[in-house]
C-alpha cells in the first residue's frame, strides 16, 4: 500500500520561516551552553543529550537556510 501524499497548505510566510530560523539558532546556542555546563559538572549524560540536540538543530538550520534561498547553502540532503 502506497503512502498518500500529505496535504500541504503552503500557509507559511517568509517571515514565519525566518522567525523559525532565528528560534532554531537560539535553541542551538542554548544546547551548546548546556553542553558546556554539563562538561564543567562532569555530567556525561547531559553532554550526550546536548550534543545530540545541537547536532539535530544543525540540520534544521541548514534546511531553513536552504528554504530561504541563502547564498552558499547546499541542499540539506548533500
Amino acid at each position: 500500500m502506497a503512502d498518500a501524499t500529505p496535504h500541504r497548505t503552503y500557509e507559511r510566510s517568509w517571515e514565519d520561516i525566518e522567525s523559525m530560523l532565528t528560534a532554531a539558532e537560539a535553541k542551538q546556542q542554548d544546547w551548546k551552553d548546556w553542553f558546556e555546563q554539563c562538561r564543567e559538572a562532569g555530567d556525561r549524560e547531559g553532554m550526550k543529550d546536548a550534543a545530540r540536540n545541537h547536532k539535530a538543530l544543525e540540520g534544521v538550520i541548514k534546511t531553513l537556510r536552504w528554504t530561504l534561498g541563502e547564498v552558499g547553502v547546499a541542499s540539506p540532503l548533500a
